[in-house]
């Protein structure tokens, strides 16, 4: 019983690590685009204010 226990507990824990992965390199991927889009408003600013 200990064994299906400890294959369901190491199975979850594989996949939440694996999601907690994916989430954080989206994150950075996102952020990254953000800040790039960011400093090419910044720098068409004074094309866009009239």
């Amino acid at each position: 019983m200990s064994e299906k226990a400890y294959k369901t507990m190491t199975n979850t824990g594989a996949g939440s690590l694996a999601l907690g992965i994916i989430l954080l390199v989206t994150g950075l991927a996102a952020g990254t685009l953000m800040v790039i889009n960011g400093a090419r408003l910044l720098k068409s600013r004074s094309e866009l204010i009239f």
